[in-house]
């Protein structure tokens, strides 16, 4: 063995790791806003992004969807910007910009050229202190958001089969609605409900500002002093949602879409929310059956008896509660109650006997090179940093995450699936071709 190419291969690796440790700075202003400053001078890029700690979850019975349509309506002006310039401020000034909301959270960005941070700073402070809320723009985006939900989800193949999984999942806690929300409750919000929701979770200590690329520390901070200090604090914002009962017994359900030809079997289980150490279980759990085309659910029902056209399963992160479910495409004539039985045969091994110890090693090299190859930019370094502090309540996980995933064991494994992945505990749906129940 050449030991001297072992231990530079060794090095090299080292090395990589040790690169992806990421600096940050980390504060609070006096109005409770939250602030993270990462440099990072290899790019003369910056982004400014602003997470707020609401999402689809957020909301109170018949006004369902409000996060995302503020998500929109956001954008469309504020007392010194007016409307429909936002976007040609951002593209005339060499950025780009965008915004993604969750059940959880709301999310804001601008990358620009690193000599335009203060164009970044002072558009986030505005939409924070000054945004125009008014009829005109609620009726505006009121379309906007209506024409979304028909391409993404109406008329999009597949596109109700989350939402189906929600309310099969979720009786009481707000999870069992979309994100997008109803139409109806859109359509009879009043601009003193918008207003009050606004007032309510778009204040700053109800969120983090993330400034990472080429910056220089002592400016950003003054400038961030200038443009978000003198906003207004607002009220604690107090989350008491319902407790979901467990499941006892299989839940069976059928769901129609007009918008495909093959049919589709879901197998669904409720898991806990993200920052439980049995959500990064579930994870491994996920990536040893059907990650990559030698995992074992893609290489049984796909490669070897060729009953599937495409298999999956997904562990789908949330705050409070996480879905974990199993996505199947049948090939031809084969039931999804045969797939179905395939599936649990799978997920019962997991449940009964602890996996290879070749296969677990495969695990924790897939997780290391994920760890490896994430926050490869700067843009998603500023997500990253904002979710730890906002969602985990850990910023510090950006750099130590890997160490929960490294220190998961295969008899761990066999535990959460005995906890979580039972088939009592699961929802089996059929999901068919038809019409089906508008939203």
């Amino acid at each position: 063995m050449n030991y001297k190419l072992l231990g530079l291969c060794l090095l090299l690796m080292a090395t990589a790791t040790q690169a992806q440790e990421v600096d940050y700075e980390e504060y609070d202003l006096d109005n409770g806003l939250h602030v993270i400053l990462h440099q990072d001078e290899t790019a003369p890029v910056v982004t400014t992004s602003v997470m707020y700690h609401v999402g689809g979850k957020d909301r109170t019975e018949g006004r369902t969807g409000f996060a995302h349509f503020f998500e929109h309506l956001l954008f469309e002006g504020t007392k010194n910007i007016d409307r429909g310039e936002w976007f040609k401020i951002v593209s005339s000034h060499g950025g780009k910009n965008n915004a993604n909301t969750s059940q959880d959270r709301t999310y804001y960005y601008e990358v620009f050229p690193s000599n335009e941070l203060e164009l970044g700073l002072w558009m986030e402070s505005e939409r924070m202190m000054h945004p125009i809320i008014d009829q005109v723009g609620i009726d505006t985006q009121n379309e906007v958001v209506k024409e979304e939900k028909r391409m993404r989800y109406d008329n999009s193949p597949y596109g109700q089969l989350l939402f189906t999984v929600a309310e099969n999942l979720f009786k009481k806690h707000p999870y069992k609605d979309p994100n997008i929300g109803y139409m109806k409750d859109l359509d009879a919000a009043t601009l003193e409900d918008v207003k009050a929701y606004s007032q309510k979770y778009y204040v700053p200590n109800n969120a983090v500002l993330v400034v990472a690329g080429d910056i220089d520390i002592p400016k950003t901070k003054a400038m961030i002093k200038d443009y978000f200090g003198p906003i207004p604090k607002g009220a604690d914002v107090v989350r008491n949602y319902p407790k979901e009962d467990p499941i006892t017994a299989q839940i069976n359900a059928k769901a129609y879409d007009s918008n495909i030809q093959i049919p589709a079997s879901i197998i669904a289980y409720r898991t806990p929310g993200f920052k439980e150490r049995d959500a990064y279980v579930l994870d491994m759990i996920s990536a040893y059956l059907s990650d990559g085309k030698s995992s074992k659910l893609y290489k049984k029902l796909v490669d070897e008896q060729k009953q599937a056209l495409q298999v999956g399963a997904y562990n789908i992160a949330q705050e409070d509660y996480g879905m974990y479910l199993v996505f199947t495409l049948p090939v031809g004539e084969t039931r999804l109650d045969t797939l179905n039985a395939e599936i649990e045969e799978e997920i019962a091994k997991v449940r009964d006997s602890l996996i290879s110890e070749r296969d677990y090693q495969k695990l924790q090299n897939k997780f290391e090179s994920r760890f490896v190859n994430a926050n490869s930019s700067v843009e998603g370094i500023a997500g990253s940093l904002a979710t730890y502090y906002m969602l985990y309540g850990d910023t510090e996980l950006i750099n130590k995450e890997i160490e929960i995933y490294r220190s998961i064991t295969r008899e761990e494994m066999q535990e959460v699936a005995n906890k979580y992945l039972k088939p009592n505990q699961r929802a089996v749906i059929d999901y068919l071709p038809g019409e089906g129940e508008e939203q």
